[in-house]
């Protein structure tokens, strides 16, 4: 089978191919796909900890079709068990803590966080009630920040999508396993590289 090099060049590769552990490639690989779905076609729940629905109609408005959200692959659903994406509004009322802190656990890895308006980062005009636990954050993890009261659809979209955006690159210092090619592992080969 003629694959375009010559065959000590080939049997040379094959070696060295034979020679690492399989699986980590075959992992890598499957790690990269499974960013690219995730990235792709996040699913998205939505948690109102307790405000006062401004934010929630703003996020409600982003899947109309004036905004649609969902040409990012973001499709909203209704249970934490399929969702990549928890989108929290309002302040984290005492009585809503248990059931964010289940949601949130209910949710499979890797899981991101939204926190949406004044309220979910910092308690809003909420912060210092007697049954107010302020933000989000002092509950759960967060992964992406939106502020406003209530902040505009536009800058829900794109919160979430900057959230995206930032799961596509490796995290500084890292790069990827599977960056040296065939062929610059061929050029290694014959002396070229």
């Amino acid at each position: 089978m003629d694959v375009g090099f010559p065959d000590t060049t080939y049997l040379v590769y094959l070696e060295r191919i034979m020679s690492s552990n399989l699986s980590k490639p075959w992992q890598t690989v499957l790690d990269q796909i499974t960013t690219w779905a995730r990235i792709n076609s996040p699913w998205a729940i939505h948690f109102n900890s307790g405000s006062c629905n401004g934010c929630d109609i703003e996020i409600l408005a982003t899947l109309t079709p004036r905004y649609d959200l969902e040409r990012f692959g973001i499709k909203l659903q209704g249970s934490p068990r399929h969702a990549d994406v928890l989108i929290c509004t309002g302040p984290v009322s005492r009585q809503a803590r248990d059931r964010l802190l289940r949601t949130y656990e209910q949710m499979h890895e890797p899981k991101f966080v939204v926190a949406v308006g004044a309220c979910a980062l910092s308690g809003g005009v909420f912060k210092d009630c007697y049954n107010v636990m302020d933000g989000v954050e002092n509950v759960i993890p967060v992964d992406a920040y939106i502020p406003g009261c209530p902040p505009r659809p536009e800058a829900v979209i794109d919160g979430i999508v900057k959230l995206l955006g930032s799961l596509q690159e490796p995290p500084a210092g890292e790069t990827a396993a599977g960056e040296i090619t065939a062929a610059t592992e061929i050029a290694a080969a014959n002396g070229n590289g």
